[in-house]
């Protein structure tokens, strides 16, 4: 056998490997963060157990400690609790070299052992758990914008009904579905083992980077240092979020069309070259064939010139869907 197809057998196979055994980590565990909460303030779980029960691969643990102090691991983890995903930097590392090598094997053998194909099928794979964790972000925070105005009104008729703040907090901990559910009964955790209410309040909006939730934190900050009537208050923003969430949901359908349109139109190139590759290799492989790319590399430029019109029609195209309210 080929020494290279040996190697990219192998690679493939030990990131396979790697890979599942991250998944299986990761999904069987919680966050360690909530189970020393969940310790703490529910269940009475004693705090050497709950550490020693977080596990963890050996080499993502070895990877977690080595990236940990760095400010990539900062932002991916900020990244990660703001998507909900259970897992470290180090285990995000592993699931990125993994995507890296599957797709550029991927594309190594799709082009008969193309390293330009292998090249580009990395940078894809280097792409593909960032747009990920972004959808997964951005979904959850939809979801909990459209349920905040409903839990503004049970926070309301708590407060009227002579609960306090916090005690409304844990009636919406107790009443709404997740996410919002699970946010803010950790913040109702962290308060109960000390943390203060405005510090508990900045860690639920770093963890869901809303406007229409700062306005709320906002709102509960002013009223507890200058007082107030806090339930008129969140009255009259719950009726100006949830008229904003009516003309953000009619902006997405309006622009929905466009989003599509703009998605489509950037993958398509790659669809059909990838079809064209299938169908007949020989009349596309002459773009990347070293005799048909001399004296200039037209074949390599006309497909860096390709890659970059399509992602400059999508970002133009994306461009056009943002609209502030």
């Amino acid at each position: 056998m080929n020494p290279v197809i040996f190697l990219w057998i192998a690679g493939v196979l030990v990131a396979a490997v790697i890979g599942l055994s991250v998944y299986l980590t990761i999904s069987g565990q919680r966050s360690a963060e909530e189970a020393r909460l969940d310790a703490f303030a529910e269940r009475g779980i004693p705090v050497d157990e709950t550490l020693s029960a977080k596990g963890g691969s050996v080499v993502s643990e070895w990877l977690s400690r080595k990236v940990a102090k760095t400010s990539w691991a900062d932002k991916v983890s900020k990244e990660l609790v703001q998507a909900d995903l259970k897992m470290k930097p180090g285990e995000y590392l592993l699931i990125l070299i993994v995507s890296v090598l599957v797709v550029a094997a991927f594309g190594f053998f799709l082009g008969s052992k193309s390293f330009l194909l292998a090249l580009i099928g990395g940078f894809v794979g280097f792409l593909l758990p960032g747009i990920y964790i972004r959808s997964q972000k951005n979904r959850r925070l939809i979801k909990f914008n459209n349920q905040l105005g409903d839990m503004l009104s049970l926070m309301v008729n708590g407060l009227r009904a002579g609960f306090s703040t916090l005690q409304a907090m844990e009636s919406v901990a107790k009443e709404m579905p997740p996410p919002i559910s699970e946010e803010f009964r950790r913040v109702v955790q962290e308060v109960s083992l000390g943390v203060s209410t405005e510090k508990a309040l900045d860690n639920l909006l770093r963890r869901i980077p809303s406007e229409d939730l700062d306005l709320v934190i906002t709102a509960i900050k002013v009223q507890r240092e200058v007082g107030g009537n806090l339930a008129e208050i969140l009255d009259t923003i719950s009726h100006t979020i949830r008229e904003r969430v009516r003309i953000k949901g009619e902006i997405r359908v309006l622009t929905a069309q466009m989003k599509f349109s703009a998605q489509f139109l950037a993958l398509l190139p790659a669809f059909v070259f990838v079809g064209i590759l299938v169908v007949n290799r020989e009349y596309l492989l002459i773009l990347i064939d070293p005799e048909a790319n001399t004296p200039l590399p037209c074949g390599f430029i006309a497909i860096a010139v390709a890659i970059l019109l399509s992602i400059i029609g999508y970002i133009v195209m994306n461009r056009f869907t943002k609209i502030e309210v």
